[in-house]
C-alpha cells in the first residue's frame, strides 16, 4: 500500500526534485512543473512515453497540453498527498524530457 510521505521521505525524495525545476502546489500537498518542447509533436510525444511508465506503475498524472507546453501535476489521490511514486514518476518525466 502506497504512504504519504514522511518528513525524513520528503527531504530525501522532494527536496532534490524543487532543485531541478519542480515547485510544491500552493494549498495542496503536490508538485507540478512545466516542460516545454521544440512542438507539438514532441510534446505528445514525451506525453505517450510518460503515459506508458504511468500505466506500468498504475500512477497517472494531472496534466494538461498547450502545443508545446505541459503542466504536470502529481500528487497521489489515494493519500491525499505525496507519495514515493510521485518523486519516482517526476524522476522519470525528468529523465525522458533529457
Amino acid at each position: 500500500m502506497t504512504e504519504k510521505l514522511s518528513d525524513t521521505a520528503r527531504t530525501t525524495m522532494i527536496d532534490p526534485l524543487l532543485k531541478d525545476g519542480w515547485s510544491m502546489v500552493e494549498g495542496r500537498d503536490a508538485i507540478t512543473k512545466d516542460f516545454k518542447f521544440a512542438d507539438f509533436a514532441d510534446a505528445l510525444g514525451w506525453m505517450v512515453r510518460v503515459g506508458v511508465w504511468a500505466e506500468k506503475w498504475n500512477h497517472h498524472p494531472e496534466w494538461s497540453n498547450v502545443y508545446n507546453k505541459v503542466s504536470v501535476t502529481l500528487a497521489t489521490h489515494d493519500v491525499d498527498g505525496l507519495s514515493a511514486l510521485d518523486a519516482k514518476l517526476a524522476r522519470k518525466m525528468d529523465n525522458l524530457a533529457g
